[in-house]
């Protein structure tokens, strides 16, 4: 059985402030191609960025993948490396009660199912190019910058 096409994803998304406008920025990355994809909205968090920027990223992959995806935010990756299971067992709720961003998550977990997924965390700010990248974007998408397209 042949393996599925490898694609390294990075997201990231904020809001300045926060909660308020919101940004978010996809690099996704197939060999020697790459694809950016960015976005913003009026009214948002820090959170819901984060969240929009992945399911964006996995969205646009038109088949079954095995993915690598970095993240500077622990929501994100903790959300849904150790969080979700339980979630789900309780009806989509916290021990505490509702669950934040409780759209976002079910389809986010919807199309994690799709893929062979690895999450990653990345330390914001540190460094990593290609994480200062898709934060720039997202900060540019949220200044209303939006660009999307692709680079070679």
């Amino acid at each position: 059985m042949a393996q599925p096409p490898h694609v390294v994803i990075y997201t990231d998304g904020g809001c300045d402030p926060n909660p308020g406008p919101g940004g978010w920025a996809a690099l996704l990355r197939f060999g020697a191609h790459e694809k950016i994809l960015s976005g913003a909205e009026p009214a948002a968090t820090n959170n819901r960025m984060e969240l929009t920027a992945a399911i964006q990223a996995l969205n646009a992959l038109k088949s079954p993948c095995q993915v690598d995806l970095f993240t500077d935010s622990q929501y994100l990756r903790r959300g849904i490396t150790e969080w979700l299971p339980a979630w789900r067992q309780r009806g989509w709720k916290r021990k505490g009660g509702a669950l934040a961003n409780l759209d976002l998550w079910q389809v986010l977990d919807a199309l994690v199912q799709q893929h062979q997924m690895t999450w990653h965390w990345v330390r914001g700010h540190a460094g990593d190019r290609d994480n200062a990248h898709v934060d720039a974007l997202a900060r540019q998408a949220r200044r209303g910058l939006s660009q999307s397209g692709n680079r070679i």
